[in-house]
């Protein structure tokens, strides 16, 4: 479990980035101020990668970085009206609002990283690539196969044991095909 940042931490480092970044839309400029500037609200700010996906997520820019300017989002809904996202964030001061910020080398940013945590409402999968899956795939094949080469050695053994030809020849048939089958194929 993470520990929560304190609401004294989230100030220092808005005033922090406000003092080193310019953002592309002057209204962040105002909405974290006024953020900074009311404490029942402070307290309910999350710093987080991905706002895109918090039923409350407002994601500002600083000019030194290629992404959007400026989204807020609420529940399903998305807008680039920065006073519309004003007004709600001051209607709405003890709800959660999760914030992203984009600026140059926001991922090396320690003092970032001090204030960020983790979001809780990115899907289990959305940082797994295509290769990842591939990956996985093999790799659960290659755990089936070998689990079913070892079985089938195994019972094969037992036959010999009891020395019952009908259930080896059975088993060695199918270790045969098992062996022989393309998908089965480890790697």
């Amino acid at each position: 479990m993470q520990t929560p940042v304190s609401a004294k931490d989230k100030k220092s480092f808005i005033q922090w980035f406000l003092n080193h970044y310019q953002l592309k839309k002057r209204e962040s400029v105002w909405i974290l101020n006024y953020i900074v500037n009311h404490q029942s609200l402070l307290s309910n700010v999350h710093f987080v990668r991905e706002a895109k996906f918090c039923p409350r997520g407002l994601i500002m820019t600083a000019y030194c970085s290629d992404q959007v300017s400026f989204r807020f989002y609420k529940k399903q809904l998305v807008t680039t009206d920065a006073e519309k996202a004003f007004h709600e964030i001051r209607m709405n001061q003890e709800e959660p609002l999760y914030i992203q910020l984009n600026f140059n080398k926001s991922h090396q940013s320690s003092i970032y990283a001090a204030v960020l945590v983790e979001n809780p409402f990115i899907p289990d999968d959305y940082f797994i690539t295509e290769q990842d899956q591939e990956s996985a795939k093999r790799l659960l094949n290659k755990m089936l196969f070998d689990q079913q080469d070892k079985s089938l050695r195994k019972q094969i053994d037992k036959a010999l044991d009891k020395r019952d030809r009908s259930t080896f020849n059975d088993l060695t048939k199918r270790l045969y095909q098992l062996n022989n089958m393309d998908e089965n194929q480890p790697f």
